[in-house]
């Protein structure tokens, strides 16, 4: 399986370089990376993972908004979800702004 996310700052309309992102499953980071100049994170699992079960993205958005000069509700952003089939790919976006945020199960 792969994963790979895409971060987009909704108040800038336009790709959020440098989120920092963790990946944990079990309480344990399982792989750790950030958002390119095109705000994609991908190719960044570590051989083996991720096996079935629950995972947890950890985004460092208060980070990245402090990096901007923006104060920002969110220091982080956590979005759980489930591998059923380790095999497929998953991808998961966030779309993102200093006091919302949203996400889905992209392709």
């Amino acid at each position: 399986m792969s994963l790979s996310t895409h971060v987009l700052d909704a108040t800038l309309g336009r790709p959020a370089e440098g989120v920092a992102v963790r990946l944990e499953r079990d309480g344990r980071a399982v792989a750790t990376g950030s958002t390119d100049h095109d705000g994609r994170l991908r190719d960044w699992l570590p051989d083996g993972e991720p096996e079935a079960g629950t995972y947890r993205l950890v985004f460092g958005t208060g980070e990245y908004f402090t990096r901007l000069g923006v104060d920002a509700f969110y220091p982080e952003v956590v979005v759980t979800f489930t591998v059923a089939d380790p095999a497929a790919h998953h991808h998961v976006p966030l779309l993102l702004s200093p006091f919302a945020y949203s996400t889905y199960r992209g392709s």
